[in-house]
């Protein structure tokens, strides 16, 4: 690919990406998300659609009205979308302090699951585009933690604007006592299933990025 965009603001996203060794721009998506279904893997599946698409189409867009300023070329998009899951339940950043507490308290001593959506959309120097997308999912457990260490942590601010009130790479991670699946999907994006679905696909974005 030429080009490869970011659908995503995210510092985490971008660190992974630029750790396994791939050129890219970020273009965050800035659409409101509409939530259709309910289960963990359909719904990060479904985001991370929308965040890909709509900044694939505002490429297109662009393209398409400024001709003069582009040049015709291979792009990839994409999205990604991560939510934490309880016993079923999608667990959201949250809303305060005390909602932080509670999630944190209900997490502890417990198991719980990290979904993470990949959306890529690929469009070509004609403009034609294709979607494809995958989800990983990573089972996390959690140490038992006391009301002091519930309560130290959420005045550090870390799970302020963390999925599931906390983040694995952070402070967090003296709490964590087993992971069953891929720690970067936990992070933000599971890099490595990303470029085994790309590779099975045909691209290889590191080798595609050291020719240029």
């Amino acid at each position: 690919m030429s080009r490869i965009i970011l659908a995503s603001a995210s510092p985490r996203r971008r660190e992974l990406l630029e750790q396994v060794g791939v050129e890219f721009e970020i273009c965050p998506a800035k659409g409101e998300e509409v939530i259709t279904h309910t289960s963990p893997e359909d719904v990060v599946l479904e985001l991370s659609r929308q965040k890909a698409q709509e900044v694939a189409a505002g490429i297109l867009s662009y393209n398409t009205s400024h001709p003069e300023l582009t040049t015709p070329q291979d792009i990839l998009v994409i999205g990604a979308d991560t939510v934490v899951a309880y016993e079923g339940n999608i667990l959201g950043k949250p809303r305060d302090e005390a909602d932080a507490s509670r999630t944190i308290a209900m997490l502890a001593g417990h198991t719980h699951s990290v979904y993470t959506g990949v959306a890529l959309v690929f469009m070509d120097a004609s403009g034609r585009a294709g979607v494809h997308s995958f989800y990983e999912k990573t089972d996390v457990t959690v140490y038992p933690m006391n009301e002091q260490e519930i309560a130290r942590y959420v005045a550090s601010k870390e799970p302020m604007d963390k999925a599931g009130s906390y983040g694995i790479q952070g402070l967090f991670a003296v709490h964590i006592k087993e992971i069953c699946g891929d720690y970067n999907n936990v992070v933000g994006l599971p890099v490595a299933r990303l470029y085994q679905e790309l590779k099975g696909l045909g691209i290889d974005i590191r080798e595609d990025m050291q020719e240029h």
